[in-house]
Formats: C-alpha cells, sequence, structure tokens
C-alpha cells in the first residue's frame, strides 16, 4: 500500500481512482465490509486503484474536544490496519483549521478531483463533508456529475451480540472494551483488540513474587486499554509469539501504582523485555481487578490467573 502524509505527498497524474473517505478509528469489521466492497468496485471499473481518504486526529478533537473519544489505535496502527485490508493507498490529511473550513466543493475539487483523479466515490447514506458537514451524498452526487465520478453507497454492516444486532462502530468497540468485554469488542472488529507500547522498568514486584512482568510505557502506549482487570493475551516481541495473562488497574495490594496501568506476565518464559517493543493481542477477561490481604493471596491468585490464561489460549504448561 502507498501511504501518503498529506496531499502534497500524492504524485501528480495519481489515479483514476475509488475513494472512500473516513475515520477508520478501529478499522472494524464494518470499515473491512467498505474497503473490501471499494476493492471489488474498483477492479469492476476497469482496475481503478482503490484509496482511503482519512484523517491524522478525530475532527472532534478541533471541532469539540470535550466530546472527542479516545481513539481505539493510533495512527500507526491505523495504516498498518489500512494496509491489511489490500487497499492501493491511504491520504492522510491533517485535520486543522484550514480542512475544516473547506466548503464541499473546495473539498472534492481539491482531495476527490485534482488529488485522487476519482472517478468512483464509496460513500455511506449518512456522509457529511466540507465546512460544518454542509455536504451529503446528494450534493456530493451532483459534484460527481460535474467532475466525472460516480457516487455509490454501502448499507451499513450489522453484527450481533448478546445485546443483539446492531451497526457496527467505533463506538460499539469503545463500549466493549471500556466494560472488559474483550471478545465483543474482537467480535465487532474482526481480529483481537490490541495496545502496543515500549516496555519500561516497573517496581519488580512480580520478579520477586516469582511472576516477571513486563510494564508498558502508557506515554508511548498505542491503542485503547480495556476496563481494569486481568486478561488473557498473547504477546508479540519482534514477531514472536508468547501466551501471557496481563494485569490493567493500579494493583491495590500495593501502594503508589499509577492508575490504569498495563504489565503482561509471559508464561513459562522470562525474558529481557525492557526497551523492547510489545503488543498485546486480548484473548478474554479473567477476573476483575482485586486487592489481596496477604502475599501469599496475591501469590495463588496471579499462579491461578497463569493457569486460567492457559486454558483461555488452549496453551499446555
Amino acid at each position: 500500500m502507498r501511504f501518503f502524509d498529506g496531499l502534497a505527498a500524492v504524485p501528480a497524474g495519481f489515479g483514476p481512482s475509488a475513494v472512500t473517505i473516513g475515520k477508520f478509528d478501529g478499522v472494524h469489521s464494518g470499515h473491512r465490509a467498505i474497503l473490501a466492497r471499494l476493492r471489488a468496485l474498483a477492479a469492476e471499473r476497469g482496475g481503478l486503484a482503490s484509496a482511503v481518504v482519512t484523517f491524522d486526529r478525530h475532527p472532534l478533537s478541533l471541532l469539540a474536544p470535550a466530546f472527542c473519544p479516545s481513539p481505539l489505535v493510533s495512527n500507526a496502527q491505523k495504516i498498518d490496519l489500512l494496509a491489511e485490508s489490500g487497499i492501493d493507498a491511504t491520504l492522510m490529511l491533517a485535520f486543522n483549521q484550514a480542512l475544516a473550513d473547506l466548503e464541499p466543493e473546495q473539498f472534492v475539487r481539491t482531495v476527490l478531483v485534482d488529488g485522487l483523479g476519482a472517478r468512483l466515490v464509496l460513500a455511506g447514506s449518512d456522509f457529511r463533508f466540507g465546512r460544518k458537514g454542509a455536504g451529503d451524498v446528494a450534493a456530493l452526487t451532483r459534484m460527481g456529475a460535474e467532475h466525472g465520478f460516480e457516487v455509490a453507497l454501502i448499507d451499513d454492516v450489522r453484527e450481533g451480540s448478546e445485546r443483539g444486532a446492531r451497526r457496527a462502530s467505533s463506538t460499539w468497540v469503545r463500549e466493549a472494551l471500556e466494560a472488559g468485554a474483550v471478545d465483543e469488542a474482537a467480535r465487532v472488529l474482526g481480529r483481537p483488540p490490541v495496545v502496543r507500547s515500549v516496555v519500561v522498568e516497573g517496581e519488580r514486584r512480580g520478579r520477586e513474587l516469582g511472576f516477571p512482568t513486563a510494564n508498558l510505557d502508557p506515554a508511548r502506549l498505542e491503542g485503547f486499554l480495556p476496563a481494569d482487570g486481568v486478561y488473557a493475551a498473547w504477546a508479540d516481541v519482534d514477531g514472536v509469539r508468547y501466551p501471557a495473562a496481563v494485569s490493567i488497574g493500579n494493583n491495590p495490594t500495593f501502594e503508589g501504582v499509577p492508575q490504569h496501568q498495563a504489565e503482561a506476565h509471559l508464561l513459562d518464559v522470562d525474558l529481557d523485555l525492557y526497551g523492547r517493543t510489545i503488543e498485546l493481542a486480548f484473548v478474554a477477561r479473567l477476573r476483575g481487578m482485586e486487592r489481596f490481604d496477604s502475599l501469599d493471596a496475591l501469590i495463588d491468585a496471579i499462579r491461578a490467573d497463569a493457569d486460567a490464561a492457559r486454558r483461555a489460549l488452549s496453551v499446555d504448561e
């Protein structure tokens, strides 16, 4: 996949293309359906380049910061996920005031026509664009007739759960993760929820207890941590996958542990991970965060957590 960091990075003469536009936060199953449809339509129209236009931040971070949700993935993660979808190119625009102030016609001409040579634009029925969301699908269709591109609509993707079928969305994924329901989040995402960061030195309490842990640097964390608790997860370090039990929270048995801290105990291995990047793919929630009255009780709980993680991951001791 070709990645363009801003319009200036798009080479002259790029296209003709089939384009879709959106935040693509999490690149969940609904997004994947759109991308698959985009690729199919691009091929049907004589080999158009399939291209995604997305943004470097949520538009609400500029337009209404108090209502802006935390992102499900970092920009780097989003680029990786879009590349895995098989599309040909991604254009990431900086969502700044200049972009927000573009009138719908200016956005279409600058980004779609002059920038990407669009011949087809794929959009949902509720798609809005341009200054104050003034542009809608009807306006886009009119502009397409003027500028030589077709507009195709795509239906919402709906997923089933114990709550009933609903539209696959980043909001749903966020709600599931905030409840610790990583299995539900995985169903909507179409993959396990993932975070990654660099391992930093902690208080070494886990090692002293016989269960060394990799502490994730919160300042460099990418992705959305699920609710406090203990989880079974796969840990990826330098392309090697290890089963792990992951604790998220402030570990109330001890004083002074930061809130919503993530630490991973890799099962049955002892590696020097300081300074290395670790990626955690959450599979199941094992229990909530608890305070224990003694170190012996804590050790027994950690041992039980490790066994439960092995079972959840189908790993033999």
